[in-house]
């Protein structure tokens, strides 16, 4: 009787440990993307740039992941996926190491870029490794345990880069995600099953996921619905010292309480997700436009704006429901769609920056990026609902093969 408990234990272990570890480096990269916004204040002034050109090093990084996702994982395809999630992990880590002796905007401009390629392939592919773990019922919670580590880097990760930045030197956040990076990928080599690539795999079929329609309106989703969060969250510091009015040391506690609302949410929405995907996602989206519509009236007060920042945090959960889908509609070409989620979500942290800063940039004030990130909330709700329309109409999506 205590025989066949101990074996259905063993799986469960190991899926865990796999999945840590994979969280690892959804950390690294979590504590890069966040922390960069957060040390805009900082590289800005001691590059002697503003801060709308600064943001530009933000979107650098995103549309690094935009390239680098479909383009690594259609040519890894035959690639063994613990093979490529180690390989994945080391240009990781050497960009970013370059980037703490980039000397001048041009060069951090160029290694933001080539930091953020691997990126959506590792994401990709973790959550593909992730859902290969668990039952068919508990994949949105999966993918969910993976993206605690982005969501706890912006707890820990991001106010500790933070404090490096204030304390010593921006350039020390990315010595901290070189030194995750290399945590990273000593645990997926160590941990991670050791599975030959998938039978038939291969470049052409990766690329048939771009023939399903409904993979192109659920990255659409993404790429405007998400917006809002990173057009909020990328100025969250200036506003924080220019409208707030509270000293340095405090930048830190609010962008932990920002994480927090992160990991809330990726605790709670896929439990909700794995019942309702749909119907989840929507409330979400809705969720996301009515904060960010209160950010400007929050934003005077730390206390009314921490509550702000914890309740936009919480709507970024929206990312594991997106991640899910895409592999049901991609079908046969799941490697492709679930990076091009990452590409969705960083053309978002290209698009909400840029929206936001023209907003700063023509006179509109520090919170102008909430009234932003409302009407992209609504667009991605607005994609999500021609998505559903089509489900309800049967054209779901064409053969991949």
């Amino acid at each position: 009787m205590s025989q066949p408990s101990t074996s259905r234990a063993r799986p469960q272990a190991s899926a865990g440990l796999v999945i840590f570890a994979l969280a690892i480096g959804a950390f690294a990269i979590g504590t890069t993307e966040f922390a960069t916004m957060s040390l805009l204040p900082y590289f800005a002034q001691d590059l002697g740039i503003d801060a709308p050109t600064a943001g530009h090093v933000i979107s650098a990084y995103a549309l690094g992941v935009v390239v680098g996702a479909p383009l690594l994982t259609v040519l890894a395809a035959r690639v063994a996926r613990r093979t490529l999630l180690v390989a994945l992990m080391g240009m990781f880590t050497l960009f970013n190491g370059l980037c703490a002796f980039a000397s001048s905007y041009e060069w951090l401009l160029v290694l933001r870029f080539l930091s953020g390629l691997p990126h959506g392939a590792y994401f990709g592919i973790g959550a593909l490794m992730a859902v290969s773990l668990v039952p068919y019922a508990k994949r949105n919670q999966a993918v969910g345990r993976m993206f605690l580590g982005l969501t706890v880097a912006t707890i820990l990760g991001v106010p500790f880069a933070n404090w490096l930045g204030h304390a010593l030197s921006w350039r020390w956040g990315f010595a901290l995600v070189s030194l995750s990076g290399l945590l990273t990928m000593g645990l997926v080599a160590w941990l991670a099953p050791r599975s030959p690539p998938e039978p038939g795999a291969s470049p052409w079929r990766e690329l048939g996921a771009l023939r399903q329609p409904q993979v192109w309106l659920t990255l659409a989703v993404g790429a405007i619905g998400f917006g809002g969060l990173f057009a909020v969250y990328t100025y969250l510091a200036d506003v924080l010292l220019e409208v707030t009015g509270v000293s340095p040391d405090t930048l830190p506690l609010v962008l932990a309480v920002f994480g927090v609302g992160l990991t809330v949410g990726n605790i709670l929405v896929p439990w909700l997700a794995d019942r309702a995907p749909m119907p989840t996602a929507a409330g979400l989206l809705l969720w996301s436009a009515a904060m960010t519509a209160l950010f400007p009236l929050a934003a005077g007060n730390v206390w009314t704006l921490s509550a702000n920042v914890f309740f936009i945090g919480f709507g970024g959960a929206l990312g594991t429901i997106l991640q899910t889908r895409l592999m049901d509609v991609a079908r046969h070409a799941q490697g492709l769609a679930a990076a091009l989620n990452h590409s969705a979500f960083n053309f978002a942290n290209a698009l909400g920056p840029l929206l936001g800063g023209l907003a700063i940039a023509h006179g509109y004030g520090w919170t102008s990026p909430g009234w932003v990130g409302t009407g992209l909330a609504l667009g991605g709700l607005a994609i999500l609902g021609v998505s559903l329309r089509l489900d309800e109409s049967g054209h779901r999506s064409v053969p991949a093969d």
